[in-house]
């Protein structure tokens, strides 16, 4: 019986390669083209950085300073109705600041003369009437450094799946186009695949300083964010 064993296995292992040597590069001509899809929508949630900085003598007067101002603009928050799950620390730093020797102050090599203190803290505001409140009220509390104001949509499943559809019908239509100028026939898709633009930029500038609070909330303008689909798609030449 072992005799018959080992022509058996190579007899299939033979027949299972046939059908991969036999596939090739696939030579069939092909049409290929990029659709593009917007949609836009409003926003329906803001995020905002807001960080307080304070600085000592020591490192322990500046934590302390800070974390007494953070504290009330936390406790404000949520008293403006802004959820636990909507707050998170993004940042927290402790920082020497020295004075360095020059021709004017007669110091022979670096002094720290104190410490500088930051806690940033990111908030998602789902009620976008507040967000001018909220801005004004933190700066009150002592937020002294911020911006970086993002207008989002907590689910923007439906205005992607417009886009993606918007997408996929100015690749037919492109495909279409080239097809008829060159005189040949519009074939099955062949393949298709998707790129999705990033999700809509920080409106506001960079970390900047807040200065004090003005008498009314912070104006706020939310205006709309739009969501771009890619997809790339390759036609088969249709046989005549």
């Amino acid at each position: 019986m072992s005799r018959f064993f080992v022509p058996l296995v190579l007899a299939v292992s033979a027949l299972a390669v046939l059908p991969a040597a036999a596939q090739g590069p696939d030579l069939r001509p092909k049409i290929m083209v990029t659709g593009e899809g917007e949609a836009r929508i409003s926003p329906d949630m803001a995020i905002i950085a807001l960080a307080v900085m304070r600085e000592g003598e020591t490192a322990r007067e500046a934590m302390d300073e800070n974390n007494a101002a953070m504290a009330a603009v936390i406790a404000a928050l949520k008293e403006e109705g802004i959820e636990a799950r909507d707050l998170q620390t993004s940042g927290l730093s402790i920082d020497p600041q020295y004075v360095y020797p020059n021709n004017n102050n007669g110091e022979e090599k670096p002094r720290i003369t104190g410490y500088r203190v930051t806690n940033t803290l990111t908030v998602r505001v789902r009620d976008l009437e507040n967000v001018g409140e909220i801005l004004d009220r933190s700066v009150s509390l002592g937020v002294n450094q911020g911006g970086n104001i993002t207008f989002t949509n907590d689910n923007p499943s439906e205005a992607l799946s417009q886009a993606r559809t918007r997408a996929v019908e100015d690749a037919v239509a492109k495909a279409r186009t080239l097809a008829e100028a060159a005189g040949v026939s519009l074939g099955d898709v062949l393949q298709l695949s998707e790129q999705s633009a990033p999700p809509p930029r920080p409106l506001a500038a960079p970390v900047m300083r807040m200065e004090a609070a003005a008498d009314k909330a912070v104006p706020v303008e939310t205006g709309e964010n739009t969501y771009s689909v890619q997809v790339n798609v390759t036609f088969e030449i249709g046989q005549e």
